[in-house]
């Protein structure tokens, strides 16, 4: 009886990474974004990260706490553990200004956790990017305070803002951070940085984020009014959350399509949208908006670009006999 043979259900094939394994390395690869807005920012910086993270960490405890011992869910797991709401209350922090008031990023890490997380059935179930969808809460909610980026370090318009106002912009100012903007989206050589280390350790490739960015170069080029100038695509590129938006939130894996093909589809989607926002739109930024849209398309995406299953034609393919 001992060599009876085990069978269990799906998947067969296991990976030594854990949901918390991987979160605590998006947690490192966000350190250099992170690191370089405190040091840009000043001190406040560290605060609003740090009230942000407590913000949401609080909110799926409480949420937590709330099924087990109020609804009788005694068998509820404490997902906390996991990692995932210190990765949504760092990235939420990174994309909001250094001046918020305090409560903002708290209310906001509250809606990314109860609104879009746990009221879904928690990670996994979420049908949108849980930061993002925070930080667009806020904007609709309290737009003159999330456009506010006027600070000690910078008291100019953002880099985009000056951009579609017809301005020159300093791309080198724009690619080591030392403009204006949210927390964590000023610096390209720090996310670029941080990006680097999810791709070496395997945890997201580059059919996204290369499709994605190539795709904003094109458009901004065709119809950006300055033809292909190597300034103004550079700008593009670095300037706002583009970057950030690219490597560290089109990426997440329950909220992008799973298939090779939808990967590529998504990010030319996404890169789309960007550039319609930025160029035709009324604002400068676009990214936010961009990649919640191409979340709720990723159903449809990954219908089309699903793969034939081995030994099957497709409808009305001849068998070449």
């Amino acid at each position: 009886m001992n060599k009876l043979l085990k069978v269990s259900s799906n998947p067969h094939v296991r990976s030594q990474m854990t949901t918390s394994s991987i979160m605590l390395s998006v947690i490192v690869a966000l350190m250099p974004a992170a690191g370089f807005g405190i040091y840009h920012f000043g001190p406040r910086a560290a605060l609003v990260i740090l009230v942000s993270v407590l913000g949401t960490v609080g909110a799926e405890t409480l949420y937590w706490a709330f099924l087990r011992f109020v609804c009788g869910q005694k068998d509820r797991k404490n997902t906390v553990w996991d990692l995932s709401a210190v990765v949504t209350g760092l990235l939420l922090a990174l994309n909001l200004p250094v001046g918020i008031p305090l409560w903002m990023a708290v209310l906001g890490g509250i809606f990314a956790i109860v609104a879009v997380k746990m009221l879904f059935g928690g990670l996994g179930q979420n049908f949108m990017n849980p930061a993002l969808a925070a930080r667009c809460f806020l904007l609709i909610s309290f737009p003159a305070r999330m456009t506010d980026f006027v600070c000690d370090a910078c008291t100019g318009a953002t880099p985009l803002a000056a951009l579609k106002a017809g301005e020159q912009v300093n791309v080198r100012d724009m690619v080591f951070g030392f403009t204006g903007g949210t927390i964590g989206e000023t610096s390209a050589i720090a996310i670029a940085a941080g990006a680097c280390i999810l791709l070496l350790l395997g945890i997201i490739d580059l059919r996204i984020p290369a499709s994605y960015l190539v795709t904003v170069a094109l458009f901004a080029g065709i119809f950006g009014g300055r033809g292909f100038d190597p300034n103004y695509i550079s700008a593009q590129l670095a300037g706002g959350g583009l970057m950030l938006g690219a490597f560290f939130m089109a990426t997440d894996y329950v909220t992008r399509p799973i298939t090779g093909k939808g990967q590529y589809v998504y990010g030319v989607i996404l890169g789309l949208l960007t550039g319609i926002f930025r160029i035709f739109g009324p604002g400068a930024e676009g990214v936010s908006y961009a990649i919640l849209l191409g979340n709720l398309l990723v159903p449809l995406i990954e219908k089309y670009t699903r793969p034939t299953a081995f030994g099957y034609r497709k409808r009305g393919a001849r068998s070449g006999k």
